[in-house]
């Protein structure tokens, strides 16, 4: 009945919904003091067919342009994270604890699925062809990289918490995501080379050296160039431009052709679209305005309309014939994190409160992870993994989001970072 219901619904009024059950089920998540994002996944978990039935099955499943409009505005955000001078002022300690809590978590993750997949195929029925071995776990590897700060700035909020732990969560959160994604996009490019499904601008994959090493290294570099390319496009066409709703077309205008000509050439569209804001925070003389614009007036909005269509992608019963590797997925992620953070800090010789408590502020995952496997689920050469890949992190970003506040708020407490009594 619902299915029937759900069915006859206009486009524009499956979007009113998707935007009013968001908007409250992140008010209640904050009320809960949990990140909205858990709230806005779950309302997309409970508005799909199998549930409430509210969102159609058709527009869920053409939601790929909507997707890679919110991606589009996310990882701009993140480059314009990526300011050469606040990089530096940071300091080596968080640059450190940043490089070696990633890539070991990257690492950890990749390693312990890779290894587990044939005993997980044998004991459990899991259905991957071994040839997807892999791609699944380098995707999934890349995937444990970011983290999302929202936890710790709530806390921080709630607590007025300062000290060196605090800063330090803050700081190494800034540039996870960014992290993130220049994993994926090493990732990506070595699964379509390993795999033979090449092509694009570099035509076709090939085999070997050529194709293992040097393709994915000048699509990267192909992509870098794309991304700057549309960047300084942008500077030139707003360089006297202030009204903020122009500043806004132009920026909107410069994202979506920059990620559409990388689509066009099969090129990686997000670090286009990363590189695009860090260029533009690094060179504009007023980089502020290009920032501010989209975070006060569009980005509430995109983050609402992506994570209630990311959450009613989940599918229950791939998320519970693959809990073994949600479970390998958290634990290794937990590990990395805390083992890099530990070995990042001691060659940077950070003080040893920051070298204990850090790493229980980077348990939350990042949102841009679910943009990414969003992302492999629209790419038809991995069809035989992106919903496993989907649903494994949608689950394990719910899960972290749940514990990740509770892990932020023991740990600045231990730290006495607390300025404000707890309740």
């Amino acid at each position: 009945m619902a299915a029937n219901i759900s069915a006859q619904f206009s486009t524009v009024l499956t979007f009113g919904i998707i935007l009013i059950f968001g908007y409250l089920a992140g008010r209640v998540a904050e009320l809960c003091r949990l990140p909205k994002i858990t709230g806005y996944i779950t309302a997309g978990v409970l508005l799909e067919p199998s549930f409430l039935g509210l969102l159609p099955e058709n527009f869920i499943a053409a939601s790929g342009p909507t997707s890679n409009f919110a991606l589009c505005i996310i990882t701009y955000a993140i480059g314009g994270s990526l300011c050469y001078k606040r990089i530096r002022k940071l300091g080596k300690t968080i640059l450190w604890m940043t490089l070696l809590e990633a890539e070991a978590a990257f690492l950890l993750v990749f390693a312990g699925l890779f290894f587990a997949m044939p005993f997980l195929a044998r004991y459990t029925g899991m259905s991957v062809e071994p040839r997807f071995y892999l791609p699944l776990a380098l995707f999934a590897g890349a995937l444990a990289s970011p983290t999302d700060p929202t936890a710790i700035l709530a806390v921080r909020e709630e607590y007025k918490t300062a000290g060196p732990v605090t800063t330090t969560v803050l700081g190494i959160a800034a540039f996870d995501d960014a992290t993130g994604i220049i994993n994926f996009s090493i990732a990506s490019a070595v699964c379509v080379a390993v795999l033979g499904i090449g092509g694009g601008v570099l035509g076709a994959a090939g085999s070997g050296l050529v194709a293992t090493v040097l393709y994915p290294l000048a699509g990267i570099l192909l992509s870098v160039l794309v991304g700057a390319v549309f960047a300084f496009l942008l500077l030139m066409a707003a360089r006297k431009v202030k009204d903020t709703g122009v500043i806004i077309v132009l920026i909107l205008g410069s994202l979506f052709a920059c990620f559409g000509t990388a689509q066009l050439f099969k090129l990686n569209e997000l670090m286009c679209t990363m590189v695009l804001g860090c260029v533009v925070v690094n060179f504009a003389p007023n980089s502020e305005k290009f920032f501010i614009s989209i975070r006060d007036y569009i980005e509430e909005l995109v983050f609402v309309v992506f994570f209630v269509l990311a959450g009613a992608h989940l599918q229950l019963g791939v998320l519970k014939s693959s809990l073994w590797i949600v479970l390998i997925f958290v634990v290794l992620r937990i590990v990395g994190k805390f083992g890099g953070v530990f070995l990042g800090g001691l060659i940077a010789g950070a003080p040893a409160v920051v070298r204990k408590y850090t790493a229980f502020g980077l348990i939350p995952q990042g949102g841009i992870v679910v943009g990414l496997a969003l992302l492999v689920r629209q790419d038809p050469r991995f069809a035989d993994i992106s919903l496993l890949l989907l649903n494994i992190i949608l689950g394990t970003t719910v899960l972290f989001e749940f514990i990740g506040p509770i892990f932020a708020e023991v740990a600045l407490d231990k730290a006495g970072e607390f300025n404000k009594r707890k309740k």
